[in-house]
């Protein structure tokens, strides 16, 4: 028992992300944990494997009257390079006036204008960025035309603990500065530390954060770790939030990295990452519907079980590992094939995951792996105001392998 016990630590240490390397295989529910303590580039775009059916997590096959969307064996868009040398790129975010805006883990906010990448940031943050944390999340105000607000969240040491934080910058000219910090003193880790920052279209900030290697938190309502957090524009709580009081808008996740709202129901979407050694636990990365006030169970349990204390992820990965990052839907008219299709980037799996729902956005009828091994390690999707799905490598993270002008930003167009 020591000796197994002493392995799961070493595999949670060395690896404990689902962006690193892969561990023992899962079982469907996880024991109650001991307290922690608080506070060259493909022209066209081809399957990696067969496409896969699922009408719910437990199952990866399709009832025989459920139809299969056109594949790419039928649609070949192609993929251009829009941005080559970049240092980890870890969130895009677009400009009203067509400017992409990018993070590096190292702590720059990068600009791409006319096609070109700035040589200068906008901004350098005071950052620690040790393992998977460091400057991350970013997102344009819905104002942005008119305020110039940036949201970024970022990883600092204080008192010789890491801690993450979310703030507001301002753009002037072609600086960004002022740093209002909104919520400070998040658990922060080498490791599970969240980051993704997106605005909803009930133009709330959204934040995801990580258990920061201290499984329990996500459970404890009184921490902001394992969270997906809603605020106002100005830091302040929401009244209409499920926990009056709280920033909290669902828990009981591990390490959530992505999040994306549906064209049409308006439903938000996660991607979290599963376990890694925790308890002897691997695999079974989830994509979550999200509900407000919705406990997603970790460390209480993994898989589907159907237990009604929490919510069931609508897919996973089984015993198969994606480390599941950004994602996006495919809205507008450019890559009509795919309108409504939702796409994320998988780290640890190196491809870029296509996910078909069904009309009530409640279960996946589609899903496979496209570029598999191709890009390597695919962390943000974003669609841009062009119609056009970009998506960034992370071969320089220190878990992948550095391909000639990495980390790039990608993106997928109609062909040929």
């Amino acid at each position: 028992m020591r000796k197994r016990l002493w392995m799961g630590f070493l595999l949670m240490l060395f690896g404990a992300c689902r962006e690193g390397p892969v561990a023992p295989k899962p079982t469907a529910t996880i024991p109650p944990s001991p307290a922690a303590p608080s506070p060259g580039v493909s022209p066209t775009l081809t399957p990696s494997a067969t496409p896969t059916a699922t009408p719910a997590p437990p199952s990866l096959t399709p009832p025989a009257s459920t139809p299969a969307p056109a594949s790419p064996a039928s649609f070949q868009p192609r993929v251009e390079v829009v941005a080559t040398r970049l240092e980890v790129p870890w969130a895009l975010a677009f400009a009203p006036d067509g400017r992409i805006f990018v993070t590096e883990r190292p702590g720059r906010i990068r600009v791409i204008e006319n096609g070109q990448l700035r040589p200068e940031p906008v901004a350098v943050l005071p950052v620690a960025a040790t393992g998977e944390g460091g400057l991350m999340g970013l997102a344009l105000d819905p104002n942005f035309a008119q305020n110039g607000h940036l949201y970024v969240m970022y990883t600092y040491r204080a008192d010789g603990a890491l801690r993450n934080r979310i703030s507001r910058l301002t753009l002037r000219g072609t600086t960004a500065g002022d740093e209002r910090i909104l919520i400070d003193d998040i658990p922060g880790a080498g490791i599970h530390d969240g980051g993704r920052l997106a605005f909803g279209p009930d133009g709330k900030l959204y934040a995801t954060t990580g258990d920061a290697a201290q499984r329990e938190l996500a459970q404890r309502l009184d921490s902001l770790a394992g969270k997906i957090l809603r605020l106002n524009p100005d830091g302040s709580i929401p009244p209409d939030n499920p926990f009056p009081g709280s920033y909290v808008y669902s828990y009981g996740h591990r390490n959530p990295q992505g999040l994306a709202w549906h064209p049409t129901t308006g439903q938000l979407y996660s991607t979290e990452h599963g376990p890694t050694g925790e308890m002897g636990l691997c695999c079974l990365d989830e994509l979550n519907l999200i509900r407000p006030g919705g406990n997603y169970g970790w460390p209480r349990v993994t898989d589907a079980p159907g237990d009604p204390r929490f919510v069931d992820p609508i897919l996973h990965s089984g015993q198969d590992t994606w480390a599941p990052a950004g994602m996006a839907f495919v809205t507008g008219g450019r890559l009509v094939p795919w309108n409504g299709h939702l796409f994320f980037g998988a780290l640890r799996g190196q491809h870029l995951h296509h996910v078909v729902l069904s009309p009530d956005g409640t279960t996946v009828i589609f899903h496979e792996e496209l570029f598999r091994g191709e890009f390597g390690r695919i962390r943000d999707v974003v669609i841009g105001p062009d119609g056009a799905l970009y998506f960034t490598t992370s071969n320089r993270d220190g878990r992948g392998r550095p391909m000639p002008g990495d980390d790039r930003i990608l993106r997928i167009v109609p062909g040929p």
